[in-house]
This record gives C-alpha cells, structure tokens and sequence, in this order.
C-alpha cells in the first residue's frame, strides 16, 4: 500500500507518529547554557524509574496557538525501551516499542508501519522516558521555571538528527503532569497525564505487538515475536 499523506487521517497519523519517535532530520542551532537544576530535576525523577503508567491528553497547536489536533489516550513504559500509546478518542491508533522494533498501527486504515528501535531513536522524548542512556549522553537541560505550581525543565537533543528544537517537562510534586515539544513546523505537542502511577507491575505482555488480521504491514517485520492477533 503506498502511503499517500495527503489524506487527512494519514497526515494526522504520520503527525504523531513524528512526534513520538521523531524519523526525521532537523539541524539545530547552538545550545543555550546549561541549567543544573533543571538537570537534576529531570534525573531525580529518572532515577529508580522502572516504569510507569497514565491517562493522556495530546492537543496539537500551530504557529498562531491554533489547536488543529486533539486526542486521549492511554500510556505505558517499562524500562528499558519497551512503551505503548494507545490512542482512543477520536482515532484507534497504536504506538509499540518491544526492546527491538517500533510498531505503529491505525485500525481504520488497517495498516501497520514497523522500524528497527535503534540509536537514532535515542535522543527523543519517548526513549528519554523509557530509554536507559544517562540524560546528559542526548540532552541538555537549558531552563527552568516554575508557573502555577508546576516546576518546567526545557531540554534540547545534544543529536542534530532529531525532528524537534526542544522539549518541555512539567513537574508536580513527584509526577510527571505535561509534556510539551517543539517541531520543526513550529508546531507545539502538548500532553497532559493524569492517573499517573510511578513504577505500576506491568505485564510483559502490553509491549509485544500482534499484527491484527488483515493488516498491511509497511517495513521489516522479519525476525520479530509478531503473530496474527485474536479478534477483540
């Protein structure tokens, strides 16, 4: 199947696809100076993390501020580079990473696009939460503020291959509440967690994909666990 991108949902898949593992190239301008609060903050919260789990909200918003994308979901990570999106409001789409391979699938295109999970992966927002590289081998911590109770630590990838400027992590107390990223379309992502659990028992299970029946399959599934799933 070719992927025509000028299809709306597609364009909004490919979106957030871009967004949470980042495929594309983008060089970056000088980093600012570093901010060590900022960076221990981050570690701190990093440190002894095994995984997690949460409720999300994803709003898209272009140059002017404009939301043009909105959608819910569920979250889950389990350390070391194993994570599961899976988007439910409005579109049922699924994004998996087994320790070997990232799987995206859209139910109502019924396809499936797989990549190898490799070390150009390692300097994005989702291996910077499931990843196990030390924070300071993909990124600098170049801010930190606080705004209405929420302490913010602005990161950019040390990498010049990535597809984002920066990203934003908002803390309350020991939980992880908002995500922002930047784009190189000057688009901002903006995810909202709530339900937050700090290292939850997951079973193994969430984080092997199964290719639904049926489905196109755009990549190299070779060597991989992938049998057809059951029906739901």
């Amino acid at each position: 199947m070719i992927l025509d991108t000028r299809q709306p949902k597609l364009r909004r898949l490919v979106q957030r696809f871009a967004t949470m593992v980042m495929m594309a190239g983008l060089p970056l301008l000088a980093h600012a100076a570093a901010d060590q609060a900022g960076q221990q903050r981050v570690e701190r919260f990093l440190q002894g993390l095994e995984g997690l789990q949460a409720r999300f909200t994803q709003t898209l918003t272009d140059r002017a501020g404009k939301v043009t994308d909105e959608s819910k979901g569920t979250l889950a990570i389990k350390r070391p580079n194993r994570f599961r999106w899976d988007y439910r409001d409005p579109h049922e789409q699924t994004i998996v990473a087994d320790g070997k391979r990232v799987w995206l699938y859209d139910a109502d295109l019924e396809q499936v696009t797989v990549r190898a999970l490799d070390n150009t992966l390692s300097a994005t927002p989702a291996m910077l939460l499931s990843g196990e590289s030390k924070l300071d081998e993909n990124f600098t911590a170049t801010q930190s503020t606080q705004e209405q109770g929420v302490q913010w630590v602005r990161l950019e990838p040390k990498r010049n291959d990535t597809d984002f400027k920066w990203v934003r992590l908002g803390f309350a107390g020991d939980d992880l509440k908002f995500m922002q990223l930047a784009d190189k379309l000057g688009q901002t992502t903006t995810l909202s967690f709530s339900d937050f659990e700090r290292n939850p028992p997951l079973d193994p299970a969430r984080f092997v994909f199964n290719v639904p029946p049926g489905a196109d399959v755009i990549g190299d599934a070779s060597g991989s666990d992938t049998k057809p799933a059951a029906s739901r």
